[in-house]
């Protein structure tokens, strides 16, 4: 995979589909300076256009984000207000199309997290994190609030109440406790993270990526839904999906008892 990194972003994509973002400031705690924020949306928007089969999120170094950069915010005291509106006017829409690809998105959470590092650690479909993972929310201790989606994705995960208390305590968790809490769906020893995220990915990038998409898009969607039009949505893209050649090869590769082989996603119905 050929990688390009720009102000503390790496992304690429590999001949396989998976796209890779990486949060590449490992001295600085891969926190989300204007810059980073500036970059992280310009790699999603590309790693999108380049229509991938999975994308993995990480971060190099011991820690996966600190969240903001404190010292940034210390040198923009004056306008604070306005670096925060800077930074997330680029980051939040970022993270919303991360969220929303038609494609599975992976985390592999390398090091503790907090912050904004709290939203990107749960922004995915699926959230691993190292052994030495811990998470501190942060905002209560400088007076501020969550950001990057962090308070969406954690009271998705773990419920309204149980969020509300972990951003009012700022109590630390470790990576057992994230596991117990549900706050993550899998912990692994540090040099297990990365295999163990990227053997996920290749078993989804072997997936059809269509039927995959259908999945998010029903799931996802289904707590704004009545049962009815749930149930006449599921009809509708079910019927799509029959018409294509995924569902072809998907029921032969059945019938012939052998590992289906699908197609890449150009090749599916809309």
């Amino acid at each position: 995979m050929q990688e390009q990194t720009f102000d503390g972003i790496a992304w690429g994509i590999d001949r396989h589909g998976i796209a890779r973002i990486v949060l590449d400031r490992p001295a600085e705690a891969n926190t989300m300076t204007l810059k980073a924020s500036l970059a992280f949306a310009r790699a999603v928007s590309e790693i999108a256009t380049a229509s991938p089969r999975v994308v993995l999120l990480t971060g190099r170094g011991r820690l996966f984000c600190a969240g903001g950069d404190i010292g940034e915010f210390r040198q923009n005291m004056s306008r604070f207000d306005g670096l925060i509106d800077d930074i997330l006017v680029a980051l939040h829409p970022a993270i919303v199309r991360l969220s929303e690809l038609p494609v599975p998105v992976v985390t592999a959470v390398n090091g503790s997290f907090g912050g904004a590092g709290l939203g990107l650690a749960l922004c995915g479909d699926f959230a691993y994190a190292a052994a030495s993972a811990k998470l501190r929310t942060g905002y209560v201790a400088l007076g501020l609030s969550p950001d990057a989606g962090s308070s969406y994705f954690l009271a998705r995960r773990i419920g309204t109440a149980r969020a509300k208390q972990l951003f009012f305590t700022n109590d630390a968790l470790d990576a057992p406790r994230l596991l117990a809490a549900g706050i993550v769906d899998a912990v692994f020893p540090d040099d297990r993270l990365l295999p163990e995220a990227e053997a996920l990915c290749m078993r989804l990038a072997n997936a059809s990526t269509g039927s995959l998409g259908v999945i998010k898009t029903l799931c996802d969607g289904a707590d704004r839904r009545t049962l009815a039009d749930h149930l006449a949505l599921e009809k509708r893209l079910l019927e799509e999906r029959a018409r294509g050649a995924d569902a072809r090869e998907g029921v032969t590769a059945f019938l012939e008892r052998r590992p289906a082989v699908f197609g890449p996603v150009h090749q599916e119905p809309a």
